[in-house]
């Protein structure tokens, strides 16, 4: 049985019944209190303190007790200050452990929360369907779905070199970036084609794909947009096996997608009129989520897991075509 402290309404009924002239073993079996407790009581009251100064005693004890909230020092605040600016949620400052912080990633997304940091660094929450939602449109046209790569490629969860790919698309849908993210390191490849056809997204993916090593990439699986039909002559001409995830089903391009919101959030908005900008604004905004640290990599960044991934030859001309 778990204890509880008297009331104030219980210490103000023994005062009045030790006025009365009963016992203290008779006011705890009216109180169905423990002696002990009562005389307690008793005694601080024939000290000369009323009910109200035992219960005021009471209330400044127990503010003394439990854990002493938890006070980071100047620099550590200017430190998750500057990381929450560059995007890095509390779990990757925690986790990456640059530096030593004087509190735990729970107690930190506390402090978020509480208003002591600002809550608005943090990534955005939500969904954009309900759960349970079952996609209406039209019918998938493509005839190499998501089942052919998993037949395909049974150990592509384990296996480098398998991407993920759609289009993110600018102001008033003239302009679009083509996104690829390699699924094993979370790499995000950002590529600007000369226009939203499919003759342009053909044309930009055979240019990026042609200097690098054959089969450093052994599949690609985009979503059901018109700007992928000319999907077999890319997969012919780069020896790449290309796939369709089923139509209204984000979900399994989850990387992707997530990918699509970081550079969405972080330089490439959908207000953003991507005609005007250059290749190199584009790859700057990859490679800034390409160097942000993530806790499914154990706190590695994607560069480096891409670069382990690489040949050692793989010059940095090279690497700049890629990244």
């Amino acid at each position: 049985m778990s204890y509880t402290h008297l009331t104030k309404t219980e210490i103000i009924f023994i005062e009045e019944y030790l006025e009365f002239g009963l016992s203290g073993r008779k006011i705890a079996e009216k109180l169905k209190r423990g002696h002990e407790t009562i005389y307690r009581v008793i005694r601080a009251l024939k000290n000369g303190l009323t009910a109200l100064d035992i219960h005021l005693n009471y209330k400044a004890n127990k503010a003394k007790c439990g854990r002493k909230r938890t006070q980071l020092t100047d620099e550590e605040r200017a430190y998750i200050e500057e990381k929450a600016r560059d995007g890095w949620t509390p779990d990757v400052i925690i986790g990456r452990n640059e530096r030593t912080i004087s509190c735990s990633m729970r107690t930190l997304y506390r402090k978020f929360e509480a208003g002591e940091f600002d809550v608005n660094t943090l990534p955005m929450q939500g969904k954009r369907k309900p759960n349970g939602y079952k996609e209406k449109r039209g019918k998938q046209s493509f005839r190499r779905g998501i089942q052919d790569r998993d037949n395909d490629h049974p150990n592509y969860k384990k296996e480098f070199g398998h991407l993920e790919g759609d289009t993110i698309v600018g102001r008033h849908h003239k302009s679009a970036v083509i996104t690829l993210v390699e699924r094993l390191t979370k790499c995000i490849i950002a590529i600007k084609p000369e226009g939203r056809r499919a003759a342009n997204v053909e044309s930009s993916l055979n240019d990026w794909l042609a200097p690098l090593p054959k089969h450093l990439f052994k599949s690609i699986i985009f979503d059901c947009g018109k700007e992928f039909s000319n999907w077999k002559s890319i997969s012919n001409k780069q020896d790449i096996d290309i796939y369709f995830a089923d139509p209204g089903t984000p979900s399994q391009r989850g990387l992707n997608e997530h990918s699509n919101g970081l550079l969405r959030r972080n330089g490439l908005p959908k207000d953003m009129d991507f005609n005007p900008i250059t290749q190199t604004y584009i790859s700057e905004v990859a490679l800034r989520r390409n160097n942000f640290p993530r806790k499914s990599l154990g706190y590695k960044t994607p560069m480096e897991c891409f670069m382990s991934h690489v040949d050692k030859e793989f010059d940095q001309n090279m690497l700049s075509r890629l990244i």
